[in-house]
């Protein structure tokens, strides 16, 4: 079998984790479900050396630090240094510049939590599979709820291995979501993709030849330091980003899918961090120093002082150094519009 080469993002700032995930340490970095952070998981999901390659690190220059420190032990990554950062089409495509044309990419966020990593190995090889024929292959999230913040793919005819693509679907309001969830045919968009390298440079040439040329560019005029690749950063930062579902995904006539049920979230607030994590009988969740009295679905953490909530249900209470945090969980969504997490 060809081995599968990881390709992992490293960025944002994680401001709705806040205050616990901030711009100098964001969510990739922390331990957040368990005691290895979530880039650390992320690599150990690809670390079956008889179906991965050494992974490609695709960061910017502010995470470095932070992605060299827990690398330890995989001594054969990459690294690709962002001079700034121009959103996902850019950022996988300094990877794909970077790799063999017939490399079979599988790109992973480096931010989400999977729990059925037997699942997500066999979906890996099975997207594998379609993008070594050229598909440009989604990982289709098998929904679990009527969700409004993810995007949605709606499956077509059957591929070997996996479906068309019939069409992407933005965000939905309330009620389309529960349509697409009893229609049965809807997955979730989880940002997980696999190409082969040289066929997503030519869709990327097809359909936004000025991002294709200008990374080929920022390559070719690059620079090696150690383990760590840097593009050049004039070229690179007269890009204009744009993500890869509207770059390529949308536009190809060559998208596919594959499903898979595997225990997924993005973390992508205090809700979803609740509910990837083990509750008790009550479906609390405390780490730190806390006491819970008559309370339901509570996430209550703490780096210090003692929290004490009494009679409440569905909240976060969170205290990380000297800012505290108390939300509903429906209130959760907001939390990156709060001036604290906006300035971190």
């Amino acid at each position: 079998m060809t081995l599968i080469h990881p390709v992992i993002l490293c960025g944002g700032s994680g401001t709705r984790l806040w205050p616990r995930s901030r711009k100098p340490r964001p969510k990739p970095f922390l331990p957040l479900v368990g005691d290895r952070t979530l880039f650390e998981a992320t690599l150990d999901r690809c670390a079956d050396g008889t179906i991965f390659a050494a992974p490609v690190i695709v960061t910017g220059a502010d995470h470095l630090a932070h992605v060299e420190a827990q690398l330890a032990g995989c001594a054969d990554a990459r690294v690709i240094v962002e001079p700034v950062a121009r959103n996902t089409a850019a950022a996988i495509a300094l990877a794909a510049a970077r790799l063999p044309d017939d490399a079979v990419m599988l790109v992973c966020p480096s931010d989400h939590h999977i729990a059925d990593v037997e699942a997500f190995r066999m979906a890996a090889c099975a997207a594998a599979a379609l993008a070594a024929q050229d598909w440009m292959v989604s990982f289709g999230i098998t929904p679990t709820a009527p969700e409004t913040g993810f995007g949605y793919i709606q499956r077509g005819e059957a591929l070997d291995g996996g479906f068309r693509v019939d069409r992407f679907v933005e965000k939905p309001d309330l009620e389309r979501a529960k349509a697409f969830l009893a229609d049965g045919a809807y997955s979730w968009n989880g940002g997980i993709f696999a190409f082969r390298a040289g066929a997503f440079m030519e869709e990327l040439r097809a359909h936004r030849p000025d991002i294709a040329e200008a990374v080929e560019q920022a390559v070719a005029k690059g620079r090696e330091e150690g383990k760590a690749f840097h593009p050049d950063p004039a070229t690179f930062a007269a890009i204009d980003g744009e993500s890869v579902d509207y770059a390529v995904m949308e536009r190809t006539a060559r998208a596919a899918m594959v499903p898979v049920s595997m225990g997924w979230s993005d973390i992508g607030n205090w809700q979803a961090l609740r509910d990837a994590r083990q509750g008790d009988a009550n479906g609390n969740r405390v780490r730190g120093n806390a006491e819970l009295v008559d309370c339901r679905n509570v996430l209550a953490e703490s780096d210090g002082p003692r929290i004490n909530v009494i009679g409440l249900e569905d909240v976060a209470v969170i205290v990380d150094g000297d800012e505290v945090l108390v939300t509903t969980m429906e209130g959760a969504q907001k939390v990156g519009k709060l001036r604290g997490a906006a300035n971190q």
